[in-house]
């Protein structure tokens, strides 16, 4: 388990890896075990830039002291995602805690990193005549077309699933920048705990963040919604409460 941990974090040394890689890539427990690992490590990272509610920084400090016992034989204790150490105990609370709903669930975060990974298909087509929406939406939620009225283009599509949920994204472009806008399919999944939340016309929007990149996250429909990629908060927010929120 120590090994394992220190694979998923990048801190194991060079001649343990290659025994270990071999015999994680023999069982498909340890490869589910690495894979819930690292994206603990990468939720744990991408929050470095938040700040953390003082609630769940008790929580973390709890776990660490917790998971040291447990190391010093004082107490029987065996974390949801079997983590070796109290750095990773603690990676797997924030992610736990911070940005879902629970272990186990479906998380914004992600639907979040869906959004941030190349398109796999062409881009949909602009929707009517009116140029504000795209020929292309999930269980009734269509995509904007940003096109005319803040230059961003569709650029491309891709389809994935969120804990087996159906998602889709749409990328976007404007000068050498890109951004995805993912809407999950299914009921709304929770959104993370403590983030920094913006009203704008009745709809709640959080700030979130994922592989590095800021952005926000809200409901349409009753889906979740996250739109990511290399923008401000700002312009991530007008463009989110399109068209609930049109440029005059």
């Amino acid at each position: 388990m120590a090994d394992l941990s220190a694979l998923a974090d990048g801190t194991l040394p060079a001649d343990r890896r290659a025994e270990v890689e071999a015999r994680v890539a023999s069982s498909p427990e340890l490869l589910e075990l690495l894979a819930r690992q690292r994206r603990a490590v990468l939720a744990t990272q991408s929050l470095a830039a938040e700040e953390v509610p003082e609630s769940l920084h008790a929580a973390v400090v709890d776990a660490r002291r917790r998971a040291l016992d447990a190391r010093r034989g004082r107490v029987r204790w065996v974390p949801r995602f079997v983590v070796a150490g109290a750095a990773a105990v603690a990676a797997a609370v924030v992610a736990a805690v911070f940005l879902s709903g629970g272990p186990g669930s479906p998380t914004v975060a992600d639907a979040a990193r869906l959004a941030t990974q190349p398109p796999t298909g062409p881009a949909p087509p602009p929707a009517g005549k009116i140029g504000s929406r795209l020929a292309m939406s999930v269980e009734g939620v269509t995509f904007p077309d940003f096109a005319r009225a803040y230059g961003w283009r569709a650029q491309g599509v891709r389809r994935g699933r969120v804990d087996g949920r159906a998602a889709t994204v749409v990328v976007y472009a404007k000068d050498g920048r890109q951004l995805g806008y993912v809407i999950v399919g299914g009921a709304g999944l929770t959104p993370p705990v403590g983030a920094r939340a913006t009203v704008i016309r009745g709809v709640e929007y959080r700030t979130l963040r994922a592989n590095g990149q800021v952005g926000v996250t809200w409901r349409r429909g009753g889906h979740t919604c996250v739109l990511i990629g290399e923008a401000t908060r700002a312009e991530l927010l007008k463009l989110a409460s399109w068209p609930l929120n049109p440029p005059r």
